[in-house]
């Protein structure tokens, strides 16, 4: 809903240059910390509407929370913010609840749930694409090899819910254990990494048909009730989009870094632009982008552009985002995903080895830029 305010005449002689922008507004409410978190308003996305007119300016900001205490004290951090803007006459914050008591939806950030670092795990990075169909969970599988070869301790979480793919590309089709006590679930583990995939907990062909606050839990659970131990980096493996698993990953741990799986062609890179946006809209780093099927080599030596060349290139250049490589068209990364051994694993010596470890550093280097 957007709100619109009766303008004095006179706040219309301000000079332009003194005019913030809505961008302006949402950066300077990035100051303003949800009660009992670290965390911004803005990351959390509740900020839903901002509205500018010569030096009027309107928040409109949506709760999950009923809590009359948290609604209060964000409508006053936000309108002394707002003031504190050059060029702002007059602030209007409207915070908007859901009826009852202090309940609240599914991932919402109210205290005692949010954002929370997961005991034992260093480094959070999602790796994600636009659309379906680009071999992101082909890079997430080799890219977590290729760090646990460099010697870091790696998990792999599969938040495909409706389509998981990693316990076919890793290798494995077994039940995960749980910890006595707490009762956690116990990661499987092939090729030095630690992986949990809802395809663990399925049987056969069956298929999951879930509304999102199901999808919401269950990742939670995924990040936090799992026995994951030391890690020095978690990977997960995002469904195509920005839907509900995306956004309950960035409700349930602050993620460190993004990357973008995209290939070369603009049916691709059209939604990549989407990801790139979903994640910075939540205050997480673009650690880079990979663009897959860049190219193929015939038997001959000629190579052959099948979805056009350099786009990711491109596009990371455009988004001011780091560009971590190319990855070619070959017969042996298919194959060694349908095998459950991954390329970086199956064939250490081979070019497309080779460019999955140059990634993995990186990766890495972007996340030590990143740390800061």
């Amino acid at each position: 809903m957007a709100w619109h305010l009766p303008i004095n005449r006179v706040w219309a002689t301000v000079p332009p240059h003194f005019m913030p922008s809505e961008d302006d507004i949402l950066n300077a409410l990035k100051a303003v910390k949800y009660p009992g978190y670290s965390r911004d308003i803005v990351s959390f996305g509740i900020v839903k509407n901002v509205a500018v007119a010569n030096g009027a300016v309107s928040v409109s900001i949506q709760l999950t929370s009923a809590n009359a205490e948290v609604a209060q004290q964000l409508k006053s951090d936000c309108q002394d913010v707002l003031k504190a803007i050059d060029g702002v006459r007059v602030a209007h914050v409207q915070v908007q609840q859901p009826p009852g008591g202090d309940q609240a939806q599914p991932g919402a950030p109210t205290p005692g749930q949010g954002p929370q670092k997961a005991p034992g795990i260093q480094r959070v990075v999602a790796v994600a694409s636009g659309k379906g169909g680009v071999g992101k969970s082909t890079v997430s599988a080799n890219l977590s090899c290729a760090l646990a070869k460099r010697g870091a301790n790696i998990g792999l979480l599969d938040c495909d819910i409706y389509g998981p793919s990693i316990p076919l590309m890793m290798g494995v089709n077994e039940r995960p254990a749980v910890t006595e006590g707490d009762e956690k679930l116990v990661p499987l583990q092939s090729h030095g990494v630690k992986l949990m995939s809802m395809g663990f907990l399925l049987q056969d062909d069956q298929p999951v048909i879930w509304r999102g606050p199901m999808i919401m839990k269950t990742i939670q659970q995924f990040v936090m009730q799992v026995d994951w131990g030391e890690l020095d980096y978690l990977l997960v493996d995002l469904p195509p989009g920005t839907g509900d698993a995306q956004l309950s990953l960035c409700q349930t741990v602050p993620l460190d870094g993004g990357v973008i799986v995209t290939t070369p062609q603009e049916a691709s890179l059209g939604v990549v632009r989407k990801g790139i946006e979903m994640f910075r809209k939540v205050n997480v780093p673009i650690l880079g982008i990979v663009e897959n099927m860049s190219y193929f080599t015939a038997p001959g030596g000629e190579r052959v552009e099948i979805f056009g060349h350099g786009g990711g290139q491109d596009e990371a250049a455009r988004q001011g985002v780091p560009f971590l490589g190319e990855m070619p068209l070959f017969t042996e990364i298919r194959k060694g995903g349908d095998d459950g051994m991954p390329v970086v694993v199956s064939q250490p010596d081979s070019l497309p080895a080779e460019v999955f470890h140059q990634i993995a550093v990186q990766l890495q280097d972007q996340l030590v830029v990143s740390a800061g």
